[in-house]
């Protein structure tokens, strides 16, 4: 009897890996496979030699990017702009999670909430173009400002506001969607505590400081230090998108200028060595912010 049950859990184990086998290889393919390319940041490539045949250099690229003014500044633009959203994307959020949970009314609650998702699902493809339109010489804004008596401004074409451009318009983009987890984390707080506190005289201000805040602050704490990781990822399809040769001094961040050196120059090494440079950081900062969730939230993957 015991020996066909373990046939039987076995033939299903099978089942499940057979299953999942297209998915691995897919991911193999895709993920694993093109890893190998990473020699290239070593080498002084060729293509038409080929990686196997072009001459390995050693740490010369590496050498080559810290003595480049471009790198030190598409680093910092990339902190800069990776740094404002993830804290904008987490206090709007936050912020609007708790408005909303005080409206009584379901109905204009639910529609106020899926009005505010909608952007989330537009491809910045679209929403670049929309945006470009809405800020362009003769969009919306500049419309309203020419009718006050004001000069049309070429917002994306300013270097020194580009930054809060790109920040300000990824939170309006996301803020809505990334609500959806703290207004699941407020279904989570009790009922009981906000009517005990009603009845002992608090007001909706105290209720919200001394109860709701509280019951968020786990959550608000590990969506942080989980976005640590992403330091390094400032968008690479929001700013291709809206970017120009105006703003690279701002705007230029590390994914957009390995891709224009990479595919524009042909410069295949010294790109490689940039975006390996920045998938090792990456990988510490991704190792860093869990051991920290696990510590802090007790969060883990495994």
């Amino acid at each position: 009897m015991n020996r066909k049950k373990n046939n039987i859990f076995h033939s299903r184990t099978g089942a499940y890996w057979l299953m999942l086998l297209p998915a691995l290889v897919w991911m193999i393919m895709i993920n694993i496979v093109p890893m190998f390319g990473i020699v290239m940041a070593f080498q002084d490539y060729n293509p038409g030699l080929g990686i196997f045949r072009s001459e390995f250099i050693g740490l010369e690229n590496f050498e080559y990017m810290f003595q480049m003014k471009d790198v030190s500044q598409i680093f910092t633009n990339t902190v800069v702009i990776a740094v404002g959203k993830l804290l904008l994307n987490v206090f709007v959020p936050v912020v609007f999670a708790l408005l909303l949970n005080e409206i009584k009314n379901a109905a204009f609650k639910k529609s106020v909430q899926t009005i505010v998702y909608l952007p989330h699902f537009i491809s910045w493809v679209i929403m670049g173009g929309i945006l470009l339109d809405v800020f362009g010489l003769y969009g919306p804004i500049n419309s309203v400002l020419s009718a006050l008596g004001m000069e049309r401004v070429a917002f994306f074409r300013i270097a020194s506001i580009f930054r809060q451009l790109a920040i300000g318009t990824d939170v309006w983009k996301e803020f809505g969607f990334n609500a959806v987890v703290y207004l699941a984390a407020l279904t989570g707080i009790s009922p009981a505590l906000y009517e005990a506190a009603a009845i002992d005289g608090a007001s909706r201000w105290q209720r919200m400081w001394h109860i709701t805040l509280p019951g968020l602050k786990p959550i608000i704490v590990l969506m942080t230090i989980l976005a640590l990781g992403n330091i390094l990822n400032a968008g690479f399809d929001q700013i291709y998108n809206i970017y120009n040769q105006a703003v690279y001094s701002t705007g230029d961040i590390i994914d957009t200028w390995v891709y224009r050196v990479g595919l524009n120059d042909l410069q295949f090494s010294l790109a490689t060595a940039v975006g390996l440079l920045k998938s090792v950081v990456g990988f510490l900062l991704i190792s860093l912010s869990y051991a920290i969730a696990y510590k802090k939230a007790n969060y883990r993957i495994f």
